[in-house]
């Protein structure tokens, strides 16, 4: 039986938690995934997973191995990918926020997996950073100033952010000029942001920093859109949440002579060294969807 098809399998049973789970996200019947599983047992020597009628935990010995098993899986993609002229294929585990996920990587995925039809992606979308190497992402897609240390930050291009509120809550409360006037206003902004304040650069290239407060927050870009949509008050998002907003007059853009801050974007991996050649188009093709 061929053990790295078994480590496989034992990897995905720790990941779902159930042989049956297994079977079903591998396409292959029950009972196989349960001799790939003592094909792994008899190659470590241990029992690796303690199996009741209720759930399956991991053994200490399975713990080790299964860092091993990871290794050795992540290796044979490697090994594959210096095979069929560098052609890229193999499994992509992706992380990025709902909103990377909804307006740059979903509308690029379709013509990407067309292109490259031996590639398999897996989209992990969570708002707050995720370990690399804990969850198996090879590549986490983020927008920010800060990228996570012990990674290597690729950038891939840019987020421009606007300033914006329903034309009604501009009539009942007014326009803000500047970005002091922002104190005035009910702002909406990121919850994971303890400290509130938005920057944004002059006529003169000089950069503004104001003091925001206001009664809603959220960890997600579309859930404040929709709020400033709702008139529930001034709002900075990403352009590209808004963009359809703004164009159907459901949200009008404020302070016109200032800037708001662009942040980066990252394509964040944790090592240049037999980067698999799926990794690299992904990263090409996300920084030509970004450039467009």
């Amino acid at each position: 039986m061929d053990r790295v098809t078994a480590a496989a399998v034992f990897n995905r049973i720790c990941e779902l938690g159930s042989l049956s789970a297994a079977a079903r996200a591998l396409d292959i019947s029950r009972p196989m995934v349960s001799r790939y599983l003592d094909e792994m047992e008899k190659w470590a020597g241990a029992r690796l997973l303690h199996r009741s009628s209720r759930k399956l935990t991991i053994t200490p010995a399975g713990e080790k191995i299964l860092a091993k098993s990871r290794a050795l899986t992540r290796l044979a993609e490697e090994i594959a990918d210096q095979g069929a002229d560098g052609e890229p294929h193999g499994t992509l585990r992706i992380a990025c926020a709902h909103s990377t996920a909804t307006h740059i990587l979903g509308p690029m995925i379709p013509a990407f997996l067309a292109r490259y039809p031996a590639v398999r992606i897996e989209l992990e979308i969570n708002n707050q950073p995720v370990s690399l190497i804990g969850e198996r992402i090879d590549v986490a897609v983020r927008i920010t100033d800060d990228p996570e240390p012990g990674a290597i930050a690729r950038r891939l291009g840019e987020c421009v952010s606007v300033v914006c509120a329903s034309p009604d809550y501009l009539q009942t409360h007014g326009t803000p000029q500047t970005p002091q006037d922002l104190a005035q206003h009910n702002c909406l902004h990121y919850s994971r942001f303890a400290g509130q304040s938005w920057q944004f650069y002059d006529a003169q290239g000089e950069l503004v920093s104001a003091a925001v407060s206001g009664n809603f927050s959220a960890g997600i870009s579309s859930v404040l859109c929709d709020a400033a949509i709702a008139g529930c008050g001034v709002a900075m998002v990403p352009e590209m949440e808004a963009r359809n907003a703004i164009a159907s007059g459901q949200l009008q853009t404020v302070l016109p002579d200032y800037q708001a801050k662009t942040l980066a974007i990252y394509g964040l991996y944790m090592s240049r060294e037999r980067q698999p050649a799926a990794l690299r188009a992904f990263l090409a093709a996300v920084q030509q969807q970004l450039m467009t």
